[in-house]
């Protein structure tokens, strides 16, 4: 135990930390408590508490509870957008690709944090600056797979986004099923379950070069 800690715990008063430490501790604590109540039934005396600060110091971090919100899920879509771009570039095999980009899905909606609750499950869904963030992190990783499939196959890019908007929603949809209905199928499995169903349509189309046609 440091001096300081000590010193702070003998008077009472909370230990100083450096502005970027208190506010990781103030994403933290507030997280907890959006994932537990929802935005609306969120407080933020119960977040201030929870972090162990007093609602001022709070309030110098974030002017409010939104703005609290949404460095919270911009947190988490970087995150995600960042899975995403690791799903693509970490192998030039695409059908390990489609299974990177199904687990990178199941990875994010089973961690043990519900981060994936502020993103695809929030209760604030019709507050405009939600909306955008969460389309536009639907959207990299739309984009991120688009750009691969148009490389790969030579097809459209208007093709290669219905292509990539598939695979994303198949890999979102059956993360959030599979989570839901209590994990009833290893996590493995399941990953690999819908990858093969994806890359069964996805490899049907020829890499670039091998035929030309009416879809390039």
């Amino acid at each position: 135990m440091t001096s300081a800690t000590s010193g702070a715990q003998a008077t009472g008063r909370p230990v100083r930390l450096p502005r970027s430490a208190r506010r990781k501790q103030l994403l933290a604590a507030a997280q907890q408590v959006f994932v537990q109540h929802g935005y609306h039934a969120a407080a933020m005396d119960e977040i201030a508490e929870r972090a162990g600060v007093s609602k001022p110091v709070l309030y110098q971090h974030f002017p409010g509870k939104l703005e609290l919100y949404l460095a919270l899920l911009d947190t988490h879509c970087d995150a995600l957008n960042a899975r995403m771009r690791d799903a693509m570039a970490t192998t030039t095999d695409n059908k390990q690709r489609v299974r990177n980009t199904t687990q990178a899905y199941f990875d994010f909606i089973d961690h043990e944090s519900e981060a994936f609750r502020l993103v695809f499950e929030s209760d604030l869904r019709n507050e405009p600056a939600v909306r955008e963030r969460v389309e536009r992190v639907e959207a990299h990783s739309i984009s991120v797979i688009t750009d691969t499939i148009m490389a790969d196959t030579g097809v459209s890019r208007a093709r290669a986004e219905i292509l990539a908007a598939g695979l994303v929603g198949a890999a979102e949809t059956a993360a959030r099923f599979w989570l839901a209905s209590g994990r009833r199928v290893e996590k493995g499995e399941a990953e690999q379950l819908i990858s093969a169903l994806s890359w069964r349509g996805i490899a049907s189309f020829p890499l670039q070069g091998e035929q030309q046609g009416d879809q390039a």
